[in-house]
């Protein structure tokens, strides 16, 4: 591992590579040689200084060597040819370049106070190294670097750098804000080692190591790449690479392999996409679906195969995936090497991942499932929808202030996990929403601190006793199934927010330990040792335990099965206004409706506010639970008062008071707080007193 000093020195010559290269202008002096007529006569040249060849429009073949001291400039308006290898370097007095080997046991390369250009290719000039075969380089190697050759010869392309060698080759530092082209199936592989401020294209036909074990690569001024073959990137040990250009394919079969050394990690931070237009130079898509349209042949299918590697798409500055598309548009492959895959998204927007992430060779990515885990970074506005069922065999993280969706809610966009591998769990710190409008989801091994909504017309099932996160499970649209043990006893709170949304608790049941409310359906029998507030339907039994608390809203509780009633009952909420009967308990089954609420026996009287009511389990239609008033009184008593604040003092927790509101507690502090005194002279005049809900017989 680098140590503190070996990152700071090493950062500090990636910001003299970029401050020094940008600066330098082409190498020509006032007594600057001319070797055009040598180059076009095919004669050796001996350098001994700065010099400068013109190509005239065409191709001109070089088959000469360039030796000695100085520096080359090709300019004009041709094509250069060199067909053998040259080896030539600045003068010694331009020399100033560091090279480094670090890492002990695991050596890799670090460059410092990079030379200034030994080869410059003017705008509108293309020079070519090679035609085809393994020679045909500029190129100085001095330096005994590990498993690559570092070339000491630096270049500045503004004009065209093409790359046709069949060799491995390295270029040393590029600067310059031109095209540097390699022509496809060529299978030579270009070292892209250290910290380049070129600003241009790279058009990458066969082959680019942006990156390896030995070298760390660098590229915060690249436009664009043209990938169409492979780009690889991997790191030293304990290091992290970042890349941000837009990567562009235009031919099939084109991929980005990324690996990482323990410790190091991948940052990408640019989007992979189609390109129909601008050529080489300037590659570019003209309508943003097209990436998500097959289109004739798969010419727009890309890849990306993750091998053992740490990557992260986005730096969480913005909210452009790295991979858009369909299943028939890309490929995203999760492999295992020295270790299993860990694939971070980390955007400040919202993102849609419209592809499945599997485990299979290039295009077949479905063959196995993929050997990696996903982490939704908790970056502020973070907000990542799975429009395709996954196929990754890992757990899936969802860190505090993140978003996942599984589905978009639209026909065509169902997403899902792969629940079959003993790896797979879901770790939930932020927001999980399931939201797909077709498909059925099923999920288990669900944990953590944040929240779990239901927001999509197709039902998802939660199995098994693993589900046990704390936070509010919310039902909004759809159904919520719990089976096969899984409860949701655990859950902070449960809300079905509209009249259509269901929870369906299974043959087991729903046992509430911490609140029920809301205005949607509970299929199966509820058991209440929390709090339930009025305003839902119980499709099965309802049995209020004396831990339990019921808490009347703006509706009754409406249930369809058997009822048998212990514990409190919250009338906080029920209002002041004037009604003559007041719904506690809507029951529409045929049996009587068992028990009663603790301290309110049958004919027990209630006060709210300025009416006396009556409580009794027999209303409605013979077995509803029913407030009616008796007579209205001008002046409370104080015992009467006492009642009333007495029954509007629980609370249900910070999730339900923004339906409560605020006045009912404050009223009944505050009458508490004036009737102190005569209430306390009746309790011991007579010792009837009932607790919260305190009969006035």
């Amino acid at each position: 591992m680098r140590s503190h000093t070996h990152k700071t020195a090493a950062a500090a010559g990636a910001l003299a590579t970029v401050a020094f290269l940008i600066a330098a202008p082409p190498a020509r002096a006032a007594g600057t040689r001319d070797i055009t007529a040598d180059v076009l006569a095919g004669r050796n040249v001996t350098l001994a200084g700065d010099t400068v060849v013109t190509v005239p429009s065409g191709t001109t073949t070089y088959d000469g060597v360039l030796r000695g001291e100085g520096t080359l400039t090709v300019r004009g308006t041709g094509t250069l040819i060199l067909t053998r290898n040259s080896d030539f370097t600045l003068p010694k007095a331009r020399q100033r370049q560091k090279v480094s080997v670090q890492g002990g046991n695991h050596p890799y390369v670090t460059t410092t106070a990079p030379d200034p250009p030994a080869v410059t290719v003017a705008r509108g000039a293309t020079l070519q190294y090679g035609n085809g075969g393994s020679t045909g380089l500029i190129g100085h190697f001095p330096y005994g670097t590990p498993q690559f050759a570092l070339n000491q010869d630096n270049i500045r392309v503004d004009g065209t750098l093409r790359l046709s060698l069949t060799s491995a080759y390295n270029l040393g530092t590029i600067s310059g804000s031109g095209l540097i082209t390699q022509p496809r199936f060529l299978w030579g592989t270009w070292d892209l080692s250290g910290t380049h401020p070129f600003s241009g294209v790279i058009d990458n036909g066969t082959q680019v190591n942006a990156g390896r074990p030995e070298f760390a690569t660098s590229l915060p001024n690249v436009r664009k790449v043209l990938n169409q073959g492979t780009w690889t990137v991997d790191t030293p040990l304990g290091q992290t690479v970042t890349e941000g250009m837009d990567f562009y394919q235009r031919e099939y079969g084109s991929d980005i392999n990324v690996q990482s050394r323990p410790g190091g990690k991948v940052v990408l931070t640019g989007q992979y996409s189609w390109s129909n237009q601008g050529g080489d130079t300037d590659p570019s898509l003209s309508d943003p679906s097209l990436n998500w349209t097959p289109a004739r042949k798969n010419v727009n299918k890309r890849g990306t195969n993750i091998k053992g590697a740490n990557v992260r798409w986005g730096d969480g500055t913005t909210h452009r995936i790295f991979m858009p598309g369909t299943a028939e548009t890309v490929y995203i492959n999760l492999l295992a090497a020295r270790s299993r895959s860990l694939l971070t998204f980390d955007y400040n927007g919202p993102v849609t991942l419209g592809a499945p992430i599997g485990g299979g060779r290039f295009h077949d990515t479905l063959a196995a499932p993929g050997a990696g885990d996903i982490v939704i970074a908790g970056t502020r506005g973070n907000d990542v929808t799975f429009a395709a069922v996954q196929y990754y065999d890992g757990s899936t993280t969802v860190e505090k202030g993140a978003v996942l969706r599984l589905g978009s809610g639209r026909s065509g966009g169902d997403g899902g996990l792969y629940t079959a591998g003993s790896l797979y769990r879901v770790v939930n710190n932020g927001s999980l929403v399931l939201n797909n409008a077709g498909k059925a989801l099923t999920l288990s091994r669900i944990t953590g601190s944040g929240s779990v909504t239901q927001s999509g017309a197709a039902t998802t099932t939660l199995t098994g006793s693993g589900v046990a996160y704390t936070g509010t499970t919310t039902v909004k649209k759809g159904a919520l199934a719990l089976r096969q043990g899984a409860t949701l006893r655990r859950s902070k709170a449960i809300r079905l927010t509209s009249a259509g949304s269901r929870l369906d608790a299974g043959p087991t049941g729903l046992r509430v330990a911490t609140t029920l409310s809301g205005k949607g359906t509970v299929r199966g029998s509820v058991t209440n040792d929390g709090v339930v507030a009025g305003g839902l339907t119980v499709s099965g039994n309802y049995t209020q335990s004396a831990k339990g608390e019921l808490v009347l809203r703006d509706k009754p509780l409406k249930v369809t099965g058997a009822v048998r009633l212990a514990g409190a009952l919250d009338l906080a909420a029920a209002g002041t206004g004037p009604a003559r009967d007041i719904t506690v308990l809507n029951h529409t089954g045929g049996s009587k409706t068992g028990g009663t609420f603790t301290g309110l026996k049958e004919g027990t009287k209630v006060r709210l506010a300025d009416t006396t009511y009556r409580i009794s389990y027999r209303g409605g239609d013979g077995n509803d639970v029913v407030l009616t008033a008796t007579a209205a009184s001008k002046s409370p008593s104080p015992s009467a008062t006492s009642t009333a604040a007495a029954v509007a003092t629980r609370t249900v927790g910070a999730a339900e008071n923004d339906r409560l509101g605020w006045w009912p507690y404050a009223l009944g502090l505050g009458l508490l707080g004036g009737l102190a005194v005569p209430a306390t002279r009746l309790r011991r005049g007579n010792r009837r007193g009932g607790g919260r809900h305190a009969a006035n017989g």
